[in-house]
């Protein structure tokens, strides 16, 4: 099935919260490329083992306890994050003033070393990040779930969105509106799926010169519960 164009989309989410001034509020703000690419990679570990602890967990409780986490890891410098023995990671994944979860305790290691490896080979995590081809969203997202850990599903693109990389997010308002409107016929973590997924996403922005998050925000506002 053809996709709407975005011009409908876009007219039915007006009228769905009170006009286009309504609307404008809420959507958010992203950082450029150029301020992603500057940000450091203690920055980016932080905010992605955060994304980890927030993925199923109140995200509130996650945010009172990050100042104790800046603390236990080194304020996320990766390569000191890396000197801690398994002993040492289990301590943490055991210690009151933080979230008692081994594995997701262990993913902030694991991904240290992602990012370690990919800022050695491309200057920085930061320059990686925004140097990847915005027709490729996807592709980003499976080069983090493969490379690091527990970074798939929404997981992935949360942490891209929080950073300032302009993506879109699969969330359920949004796969439901791909299922009813016949734009996928694949699963949502398949290839194929995803690839169409970003083809239609790629579509509506050529039409509307918008980024992914404002599509992604204005099509999660045009249908359903409005997860955005």
């Amino acid at each position: 099935m053809t996709a709407e164009s975005f011009a409908t989309i876009y007219q039915r989410a007006c009228e769905r919260k009170g006009g286009e001034e309504q609307l404008q509020l809420l959507l958010a703000q992203w950082q450029t490329p150029l301020a992603l690419a500057e940000l450091s990679d203690a920055e980016l570990l932080s905010q992605m083992s955060k994304k980890v602890f927030q993925s199923g967990f109140v995200w509130r409780v996650v945010d009172n306890k990050w100042p104790a986490y800046q603390q236990a890891f080194f304020d996320f410098e990766p390569h000191k994050v890396l000197m801690l023995s398994p002993d040492q990671i289990q301590q943490r994944a055991e210690d009151v003033k933080l979230i008692r979860h081994f594995k997701k305790t262990q993913a902030i290691y694991d991904n240290a070393l992602m990012v370690h490896e990919l800022a050695i080979e491309h200057g920085s995590f930061g320059k990686f990040l925004s140097q990847w081809p915005q027709e490729d969203m996807v592709g980003l997202w499976q080069t983090l779930k493969r490379k690091g850990q527990r970074l798939g599903g929404n997981t992935g693109p949360y942490f891209l969105r929080a950073v300032g990389k302009d993506t879109f997010l699969l969330t359920q308002d949004i796969q439901a509106y791909f299922k009813a409107h016949k734009l996928v016929d694949a699963g949502f973590t398949s290839k194929r799926g995803l690839q169409q997924v970003q083809q239609t996403f790629n579509h509506w922005q050529q039409q509307s010169n918008r980024s992914f998050n404002d599509i992604s925000r204005i099509l999660a506002l045009s249908v359903g519960d409005n997860r955005l």
